[in-house]
């Protein structure tokens, strides 16, 4: 419906910004000394968000699992590691075929919560424009989520060496992990000992990617950056494109 895709849009350009456009300067920043080898790239997360799936629990386990392998890869390759999850925004889903037919019923293929449902009915399957304002709410929450638990304590160092420990103790690559355990803790010591608290053991910078697959969604959620007078699409800070969307003549690129 041209009217309430419309109306849907308009209502997303007054939103606020889901990320800052210096936040996305800081992540490229980081990106181009992974391009340089002298940082690590960690991403992660889910194939396709779900309405539903956007929990307080669900989003502190997505992001316990990616910092407590961020601890590793940092002790063991010595580098910075740069933490980027899949979400606060993929609810989106590129398909190969617009319709999905099931016993002899055929209906419009199911394109993410961003589009419509999953369910197989013809009012699940339509196209709901009111979808792209509830993906933005969702998407607001989750990263207000992940914003408290970056800067609240959860994000803590030892505290994710505690969740790794635990991990590996009842797990088959538990004594690959022990003498790396047994240094991280010697060297945590050591810290305390001398008596070494930098903001930085109990803070993380972690940023949100997404598909850019809706251009609706994305183009009205573009601003004018103040300090830059240049655009950015606030609505995550690494956005990207994929197999059906790199087309070189395509709207996309």
């Amino acid at each position: 419906d041209q009217v309430e895709r419309d109306r849907a849009v308009d209502t997303l350009r007054k939103m606020p910004p889901l990320v800052f456009a210096g936040e996305c300067d800081a992540l490229r920043d980081k990106m181009a000394a992974v391009a340089r080898g002298e940082a690590f790239l960690l991403q992660g997360g889910d194939c396709a968000e779900t309405l539903e799936g956007v929990t307080a629990e669900n989003t502190r386990n997505k992001l316990r699992v990616l910092l407590s392998m961020a601890v590793v890869l940092t002790y063991a390759a010595s580098v910075p590691v740069v933490k980027v999850g899949r979400l606060a925004g993929q609810f989106a889903k590129p398909r190969s075929s617009d319709t999905e037919t099931r016993e002899g019923v055929t209906l419009p293929a199911y394109r993410g919560d961003a589009v419509n449902g999953f369910d197989f009915t013809p009012e699940a399957r339509r196209h709901d424009p009111q979808r792209l304002l509830d993906v933005y709410h969702a998407s607001s929450a989750t990263l207000n989520l992940i914003r408290a638990f970056t800067t609240g304590g959860y994000a803590d160092l030892r505290q994710m060496h505690v969740w790794n420990t635990d991990f590996v103790r009842n797990s088959p690559v538990g004594e690959r992990y022990e003498r790396m355990g047994a240094e991280i803790d010697r060297a945590l010591a050591f810290m305390e000992a001398i008596g070494a608290d930098p903001a930085e053991l109990h803070t993380v910078d972690f940023y949100s990617s997404h598909e850019a697959l809706i251009l609706e969604y994305e183009h009205a959620l573009t601003r004018i950056d103040s300090r830059t007078q240049l655009p950015y699409d606030v609505s995550g800070h690494f956005l990207c494109i994929g197999e059906r969307t790199r087309q070189l003549d395509g709207a996309h690129v």
